[in-house]
């Protein structure tokens, strides 16, 4: 079996421990496509023997791999890259741009979809009125057929026309854009929480697992309420890109 190559160099003076600064060259050569998915590590003992370092630091830098849900140990196969993680950048854009941006094969299945009164807390957070119509649907989105994300959705009903077959072919962002209306503004929470038994079988995680959350309702130029979403994603497949500035 073939091995893609992996050459470092480590800084044995650095305050960082060396198994992260080989973990870290490691998850940039992965998320860089020079280790593809499906691509196999040498033994962690050739790969350690090769590269000058110790086996425990190369033994950890593996474990720290495999906690970020980057490569996986498989019995008589070894240790195997999976799917990069989806990074999304913090800004007004939708998971199906992300993906789509980033060659990642997006697609989707509807769950469920349907339209009803508002109910208080949504139409609070869309500053509408309560019982004012809306579109309610649920979506299993996937990358490259993999599954990484849930996600409801409430969209006013008197703004544009929405179907069950959009929904399945486009992003929602994109059919709103295709009807005129200008995203302008989103307010956002991210978070955390445990996969429930139901959660986790629709994300291909086990039972507790950790998924990221996102809760955002997002208006147009003229302040009006346009979406409010509350979506469940892969911790082990999915982060959130954020950058500070000081003052």
């Amino acid at each position: 079996m073939n091995h893609p190559a992996v050459s470092l160099q480590v800084d044995r003076n650095s305050p960082v421990p060396l198994y992260f600064q080989v973990a870290q060259h490691l998850e940039q050569m992965i998320e860089s496509g020079d280790l593809p998915a499906g691509a196999r590590l040498e033994n962690e003992t050739d790969l350690a023997d090769r590269l000058g370092l110790s086996r425990p630091t190369m033994r950890r830098a593996i474990e720290y791999l495999v906690g970020l849900g980057l490569v996986v140990r498989k019995r008589g196969i070894g240790t195997q890259v999976v799917q990069t993680k989806v990074k999304r950048d913090v800004e007004l854009s939708s998971l199906f741009d992300d993906l789509t941006k980033a060659g990642r094969e997006p697609s989707t299945r509807v769950v469920s979809f349907r339209t009803e009164a508002a109910p208080d807390e949504v139409a609070a957070s869309l500053g509408i009125a309560a019982g004012t119509e809306v579109y309610v649907f649920e979506r299993q989105r996937f990358a490259g057929g993999e599954p990484l994300a849930l996600m409801r959705n409430h969209v006013p009903a008197d703004l544009l026309t929405l179907t069950e077959a959009d929904l399945e072919e486009q992003g929602l962002y994109n059919l709103l854009r295709a009807s005129g209306i200008a995203l302008r503004i989103a307010k956002q929470a991210i978070g955390a929480k445990a996969a429930t038994a139901a959660e986790a079988r629709a994300l291909g995680e086990r039972r507790g697992a950790p998924l990221l959350t996102m809760e955002r309702s997002v208006y147009d130029e003229q302040g009006r309420a346009i979406e409010h979403g509350t979506h469940l994603y892969r911790a082990s497949r999915y982060s959130f890109d954020l950058t500070l500035t000081g003052w």
